[in-house]
Formats: structure tokens, sequence, C-alpha cells
């Protein structure tokens, strides 16, 4: 992980459950010796960043809706941290802090906690898009109970599913960056493929097995996630080459564009796409969580 980031290690189980006590519930034994958590428990996992949001990032409260996409804390502090890297121009001693720096964070979620860390760690002002009306009132109920953040992050609605950035880039707001976590699925039928196989995994390589939990249609979703976060036609390149397309129009408004990009496979089409569109710079930048290795692409005119 980067070296900046609070997650680095073994999660300190016993401080989360003193600062999250619900967080207790989920502890189990591990053959190892010692204590671990049920990963295989979506309940368990939302706890967990619950307990890491309080513990790390000084939440007074968080919670999603149920099926609602709960990913994981510490590499989304990650993609934080390199964004960091990106505006400090190549200097390591200078890391930009503060309100002065703006971050547009697009398709936030009902998570919000892109703009939570950004805001914890760097005091960055960030902006969170959202299609989906659900998310938005979910991030508004985060921030109404975490005045200290609500003061530097707002979100907004995005009323046009086929737009990017109109409608909520006004003409005078000016960002150093925008980030994004794309629906990484064409559609629904991937999308559940890619959940099971998950768990199936998790069931072979943990602790203890157990029955996964079921939505009203009997389809496992220990992996949630409404239809919007997960899958959209074409998928990430799709997503991803929409917001290439759409940054032409806002390069004199948006310092850094990014965004993650899942498969590898579809970065050399996504950087010949930025070539044809005249970006004067193009970063690729690797990230690595335990065995995972992830990435984004970043661009600027």
């Amino acid at each position: 992980m980067h070296s900046r980031n609070a997650h680095k290690g073994n999660y300190p189980l016993e401080a989360l459950c003193t600062a999250s006590p619900s967080l207790s519930a989920y502890i189990i034994n591990s053959p190892r010796g010692g204590n671990t958590l049920d990963f295989a428990n979506p309940h368990a996992v939302k706890a967990l960043n619950a307990a890491l949001l309080t513990y790390y990032y000084n939440l007074s409260f968080w919670d999603i809706p149920q099926n609602y996409l709960c990913p994981p804390v510490p590499g989304r502090a990650d993609y934080i941290h390199y964004i960091a890297d990106l505006l400090s121009d190549g200097q390591p001693s200078y890391i930009p802090k503060g309100k002065q720096v703006k971050g547009l964070d697009i398709g936030t979620g009902a998570n919000l906690i892109y703009p939570i860390i950004a805001h914890a760690e760097y005091g960055w002002k960030m902006v969170g898009t959202d299609i989906d009306r659900v998310s938005i009132k979910s991030a508004n109920t985060i921030l109404g109970a975490n005045p200290r953040f609500a003061k530097h992050i707002k979100v907004l609605f995005q009323n046009n599913e086929n737009s990017i950035f109109e409608g909520v880039v006004k003409p005078n707001d000016n960002y150093d960056f925008c980030m994004c976590n794309p629906p990484f699925h064409e559609n629904a039928k991937q999308a559940l493929q890619s959940a099971t196989r998950k768990t199936n995994n998790l069931a072979r390589n943990k602790l203890r097995r157990q029955s996964p939990v079921k939505n009203t249609s009997g389809k496992q979703l220990n992996f949630a996630g409404q239809a919007n976060e997960l899958w959209c036609k074409g998928g990430e390149l799709a997503f991803i080459t929409s917001i290439i397309n759409e940054s032409v129009q806002y390069a004199n408004q948006i310092k850094w564009f990014t965004s993650l990009v899942s498969k590898r496979e579809n970065l050399p089409l996504l950087k010949k796409r930025l070539a044809i569109i005249n970006a004067t710079t193009i970063k690729q930048v690797d990230m690595t969580q335990g065995n995972k290795t992830s990435r984004f692409i970043a661009w600027q005119f």
C-alpha cells in the first residue's frame, strides 16, 4: 500500500471494536490462532467499514442502505493518496493540503468514502455526484451526522444518465482533479457471475463455511451493489471512454482527470483514445494492496 496509507498491516481488531462495538459480533477464531473477521458476511464487511471510518477518520456515523456497494476502505484510501502525489507535481516533500484543493468524485455512491477520506487526510473540499437518488440521500445523511465533513463536502444529483460533467460542473467551477470508480461489468449477468465467483473463492479459503446471504430473488449478494454501481452498457471501457470524450470540454476547469481501470486489457484502447483527443500528459499509476494490483489512469490538457 501507499506509504501514507493508515491501513498498512493487519487490522487492529481490538481497537476497532472499542471504537465501534457493533463490529465485535463478527469476530471469529482463526485456525492459525487469534481473531479475524468473517469477510464472507456482508454485514461484517459493512461493520468493518464503519469501524475503520470511525477509528481512523473520526466519523460519528456511517451507514449505507441494504444491498448498496460497500467498498473496502484501505484500497479507496490508496487512490486518494496517489492522487495527492499526482497533485504534488513530482515534489515528494510537497503534498497540497487544505480547502484550496477541490476534487470531484464521479459516482460517489451511497458510501461517500472517497470524499470522506480526501477531507480527513488532506483537508480537501470535495463534491460527489451520482445518478441514484437513494445514494444522494444516503450521502447527505452521512454528512448530516458529521458536521465537520458537511462543511467541506457536498453531493450533487446528476439527472442526465448520459452525461458525466454536464449539469454538475457549472461554468465557473474549477477542480484540481476528478476521480471515478466506474462500473466494471457490461451487464447484470456478468456482475452476478463475478459476485458468485468471489463468494466461492472466499468459501474455499476462509476460516469457516457459511451460507451466502441472499436477496428476495434468491441470488447471492455477499458482494452487494446496485445496477448503476456494478454495470453499464459497454462496461468500464465505455464508461471511461465517455469521461475521456467529455473531458475535452472541461479541460480548462479540471486540472487532472483520473479513473480507476479494473481490466488491464482496457488500458491500450484508453490510452489510444487519449492520444486522439490530444491529451498533453497521460499517466498510469499502479497500486498494490496485498496480492491485488489495481491502477488508475490520469490525463490533462
